[in-house]
C-alpha cells in the first residue's frame, strides 16, 4: 500500500479535507476558498523535469519549483521524470524509479506544505509506448502496437504502463497518440495506430480500459490523455503542424470516433493539436472543444494544450496579437490546462480586463480539481519508493513487451518459405539496424542502462552458437562516408544466409538541436542516424545513406537474404520486395524486440502481425489509404494506383482457409456474419480476420470498403472454427445531407478476408 497520511482525515478539517463529504461537496467548498491566483495555478503545467535537484539517493526541491510554488501557485507538471537530450537528463542525473518515487514524494509534500490551501500536485508524465522515464518498460511504438491487432493485448499494456507510472508516483498518461496518419512523411506516424478509424479506435479504447477506465480510486489508475485532438496526421505537404484540409464531414467519420471511443472506454483528458482546419487553430477551436468534447460528448475530464501550442496562437498562427489574447481565445474555447504555463500565466489580467469570465475559470479549475479528489490525492498524496524499485520494469512486464513485440511484427515477403530458418545455418547478421540498441525504440525514450534493450543480433545469438554467427555493420542509417560494407560482403560470402537488418531511426542524441516544443530540428551539420521522429519529416521515402547498396552488394554474392525493416514510418520497400528472399518489418520494437524478432525467424513464434498502414510504391501516390471514397482510383502513367502492400496485409507460416459466409438479420439494423475458418498448415498460428462493408447506394459519397470489424484467431493445425460478426446500425450509419447519422435503406456488400485487397468471401445486406 502507498504510505497514509492522517492530516486530511481529522474531523475538524475543512470541508474539503473531510474524505466523508462527496467529491461535488469537496470541490466547491475548496473552490468558494480560492483566489484567483490560486485557480489560474491550477491551470498551469511547466516542464518538470527542473523541478527537482538530487545528490547520490536524496532529492529535494530545486528553487526553481519553490518559486514556481510560490509565485504561480502551480497545481500541475509535466515530464518530471523524464530523460532525453532534450531534457539533459541521463543516467547519472537522472531519476530511477525509486529516486523518482522519492522526488514526486518530496515534490508534493513541499507543494501541500508551503501552499494556503495544501492542494497536491498532478504529475504527468509522457506514455506512449511506456513512461518515458530511466528503468521503465519499454514497448513497441504505436504503429508495432496497432500491428498486434490485439486489443486484449494492449489493454495489459495500458495497464502495465499506468502501474509503473503510478508506483513511481505520476498520476497523468499522455498517450495513446491517435492521430490517423495518411502521409508516412509525416515525422510522427511511429507515435500513431495508421490509417483507420475503426483499428485507431478499439486499440485507443483498450489502452484507456488499461490505465483504469476512468475509475481513479484504483490503485493504479492514471488519466489517460489522447493526443492530438485533430486531425493532426495529415499535415499539408507532411510537415509537422501544418494545417489540415479536411471536411466538415470527413472529420466527424474519420478523424472523431477514435477519441469518442477512447472517452466512452474511460480516457478523462485530450490534448490539442498543433494544427489548424480551415483557418481556426485546433487550440482555439470552441465548435471543437466545448460545442462537441463537453456538450455533445459529455466528456467529463479536462483538456490541455500540446507544448506551448497556446503561445503558438500568437507567434505560429497570428491569430492573438499578446499572449493574454492567446489565452483569452484559448481557454474561451475550451482549453483548461496550458502545458507549458506561459500563456495561461497571463490570466488574471484577461479577467482583470473582462476578456475572460470568473465563471469561465472556475469551471476549468473544477474540471481539474475533480480528478485530483476521485484520484484521492487531497487525502493520500505519496507513494512506496521501495514499492516503484521492485515492481517497476518486472518480469511479468518484460515478458509482457515480448509478447506485444512478436504480435507486431508483419511478414511481408517468404519466397519459397524460406523462413522459417534452419538453427544449424552459419549466418550473417549486417546492417545498421542489427545491433543499435537505440533505434529499436523509437522517439519518447528515455536513455537505457546496458543490457535493457535486445537488438535482433542479441536475439540470434540467444538461438544460435557463437561460430554460426558473424556480425559487419555495413553502413550507417545516413553517414555515407564511414562504412564497412566491402567487409560485410566478405562475411556474407562465409555464411549460408545474410540477415540484413536496415530502416530508419528516431533515436535522439545530444548533438541534435531541439525546438522549445522539444521536436528534433533536422540539420545537414549533425548527421546522426536519426530521420524519423517528431519535427523529422521526408520528402521521400527511400532508404538513406548507403543502406541500397549495401543491399544490392549483399544480393549480388548470390547466398539468401533476409531482409528486416525496423522503421518508424513505411520507407521504400520495393527493392526488397522485388530481390529479397524474404522481408519483414518490426516497426520500432521496443526493448524486448531483438528476441522477438529472433523467434519469428527460427520458427519459435509464428508471425501474424498485419500492417495497419499502407505502403506506398512512390512517393507520387500520396495519400493512398485504402479507405478513399468512391470512385476508385486508376493507374498512373508510370505505375499502379495501389499501394505495395496495403492496409491489413501480412503472411504466416501456415495457410488459412475461408468457407461458408452467411448473412442473418438478427433484428433492425442488426445482421449478424458468419464463416468458417480453417488453418490447413502445419504449424499452429493466428489469423486476423477482417470485415469490410461497401454501401452501395447512399446519399453522401462513401468509401470503396471501410473496415467494420476484425478478431485475431488462434488455430491448431487442421482446426477449423466458425466466426461470428455482429454488424449494428452503428456499422452501417453514414452522416447525411443534414448532417444526421443515419441508416439508409438499400444494399450493403460486405467482405471477408486476411487484408483490404484479400477479400475471400462477400455476401449481400439489404436494410429495409
Amino acid at each position: 500500500m502507498r504510505a497514509q497520511t492522517t492530516e486530511y482525515a481529522r474531523p475538524e478539517a475543512l470541508p474539503y479535507k473531510n474524505p466523508a463529504l462527496c467529491v461535488e461537496e469537496r470541490v466547491n467548498d475548496l473552490l468558494s476558498r480560492m483566489t484567483t491566483e490560486e485557480k489560474i495555478g491550477q491551470l498551469l503545467c511547466p516542464l518538470g523535469w527542473e523541478m527537482y535537484e538530487k545528490q547520490g539517493g536524496d532529492v529535494w526541491p530545486s528553487a526553481a519549483f519553490k518559486r514556481m510554488i510560490a509565485e504561480k501557485k502551480v497545481g500541475m507538471l509535466w515530464a518530471v521524470f523524464r530523460a532525453d537530450p532534450w531534457t539533459k537528463k541521463t543516467l547519472s542525473n537522472g531519476l530511477n524509479p525509486e529516486l523518482a518515487a522519492k522526488a514526486a514524494n518530496t515534490l508534493q509534500r513541499y507543494a501541500i506544505e508551503n501552499s494556503r490551501l495544501g492542494i497536491p500536485l498532478f504529475l504527468a508524465e509522457e506514455a506512449p509506448h511506456g513512461h518515458m522515464a530511466i528503468g521503465t518498460t519499454v514497448f513497441p511504438s504505436g504503429i508495432g502496437q496497432a500491428s498486434t491487432w490485439n486489443p486484449a493485448l494492449l489493454e495489459r499494456m495500458g495497464a502495465a504502463i499506468s502501474k509503473e507510472i503510478r508506483l513511481q508516483g505520476g498520476h497523468i498518461s499522455y498517450g495513446p497518440v491517435i492521430d490517423i496518419s495518411r502521409d508516412p512523411r509525416w515525422s510522427r506516424v511511429e507515435e500513431s495506430f495508421g490509417e483507420d478509424p475503426v483499428l485507431s479506435a478499439r486499440l485507443a479504447a483498450a489502452i484507456s480500459k488499461g490505465n483504469g477506465g476512468g475509475q481513479l480510486k484504483k490503485e493504479y489508475s492514471t488519466i489517460t490523455t489522447l493526443k492530438h485532438f485533430i486531425a493532426y496526421g495529415i499535415p499539408e505537404g507532411g510537415h509537422n503542424g501544418n494545417s489540415a484540409i479536411v471536411g466538415k464531414r470527413e472529420l466527424h467519420e474519420v478523424f472523431l470516433p477514435p477519441f469518442k471511443s477512447a472517452i466512452d472506454a474511460g480516457a478523462l483528458s485530450v490534448m490539442t493539436a498543433y494544427n489548424s482546419i480551415d483557418g481556426v487553430p485546433c487550440t482555439s477551436n470552441k465548435e471543437l472543444l466545448t460545442g462537441i468534447l463537453h456538450r455533445e460528448w459529455n466528456f467529463k475530464g479536462f483538456t490541455v494544450s500540446d507544448l506551448i501550442s497556446i503561445d503558438g496562437l500568437m507567434e505560429n498562427h497570428s491569430v492573438a496579437a499578446t499572449l493574454t489574447d492567446a489565452a483569452a481565445l484559448a481557454m474561451n474555447a475550451g482549453v483548461e490546462v496550458d502545458l507549458g504555463a506561459n500563456a495561461f500565466a497571463q490570466l488574471k489580467e484577461a479577467v482583470e480586463n473582462r476578456q475572460v469570465t470568473i465563471a469561465t475559470l472556475d469551471t476549468a479549475v473544477y474540471r481539474v480539481l475533480k480528478l485530483k479528489f476521485e484520484m484521492g490525492l487531497f487525502d493520500n498524496p505519496y507513494v512506496d519508493p521501495q514499492r516503484a524499485r521492485r515492481n517497476v520494469r518486472s518480469p511479468e512486464h518484460i515478458a509482457l513487451a515480448r509478447s506485444i513485440a512478436q504480435e507486431s511484427i508483419v511478414l511481408l515477403k517468404n519466397k519459397d518459405d524460406i523462413l522459417p530458418l534452419a538453427k544449424n545455418l552459419k549466418v550473417a547478421v549486417i546492417g545498421p539496424n542489427a545491433d543499435n540498441r537505440y533505434n529499436m525504440l523509437g522517439d519518447y525514450t528515455a536513455p537505457q542502462d546496458e543490457g535493457n534493450i535486445k537488438t535482433v543480433l542479441d536475439g540470434i545469438r540467444s538461438k544460435l552458437k557463437s561460430s554460426q554467427i558473424e556480425y559487419v555493420k555495413g553502413c550507417s542509417i545516413r553517414d555515407t562516408l564511414n562504412t564497412t560494407i566491402e567487409e560485410a560482403v566478405e562475411a556474407v560470402k562465409r555464411s549460408d544466409v545474410a540477415i540484413v537488418v536496415v530502416g530508419g531511426s528516431s533515436a535522439r542524441d545530444f548533438k541534435t538541436d531541439y525546438l522549445e516544443t522539444g521536436a528534433a530540428v533536422a540539420s545537414s551539420q549533425t548527421l546522426s542516424d536519426m530521420e524519423s521522429g517528431e519535427g523529422f519529416d521526408r520528402a521521400t521515402l527511400h532508404l538513406l545513406g548507403q543502406q541500397l547498396e549495401l543491399l544490392k552488394k549483399v544480393k549480388n554474392t548470390g547466398k539468401p537474404v533476409i531482409v528486416i525493416h525496423i522503421q518508424g514510418r513505411p520507407l521504400n520497400m520495393n527493392w526488397a520486395d522485388e530481390h529479397a528472399d524474404a522481408l519483414l518489418t518490426a516497426w520500432y520494437p521496443g526493448q524486448e524486440g531483438g528476441n522477438a524478432i529472433a523467434d519469428v525467424l527460427f520458427g519459435d513464434y509464428n508471425p501474424a502481425g498485419r500492417l495497419p498502414v499502407s505502403v506506398p510504391r512512390h512517393e507520387g501516390q500520396l495519400p493512398v489509404y485504402y479507405n478513399k471514397k468512391s470512385p476508385r482510383g486508376h493507374d498512373y502513367i508510370e505505375m499502379s494506383a495501389t499501394p505495395l502492400y496495403p492496409f491489413g496485409y501480412g503472411l504466416s507460416y501456415t495457410r488459412f482457409e475461408y468457407a461458408t459466409i452467411k448473412a442473418v438479420q438478427k433484428g433492425k439494423d442488426r445482421f449478424e456474419i458468419s464463416f468458417r475458418l480453417k488453418n490447413e498448415g502445419q504449424r499452429s498460428g493466428d489469423e486476423v480476420v477482417q470485415l469490410y462493408v461497401r454501401d452501395e447506394v447512399a446519399s453522401v459519397v462513401q468509401p470503396v470498403k471501410q473496415l467494420k470489424d476484425f478478431k485475431r484467431i488462434h488455430l491448431l493445425p487442421g482446426e477449423e472454427k466458425m466466426v461470428t460478426f455482429l454488424l449494428t446500425a452503428n456499422d452501417l450509419s453514414i452522416i447525411d445531407n443534414h448532417f444526421d447519422s443515419v441508416v439508409e435503406p438499400g444494399m450493403f456488400t460486405v467482405m471477408v478476408g486476411s487484408s483490404s485487397a484479400d477479400l475471400k468471401l462477400t455476401t449481400q445486406i439489404e436494410v429495409k
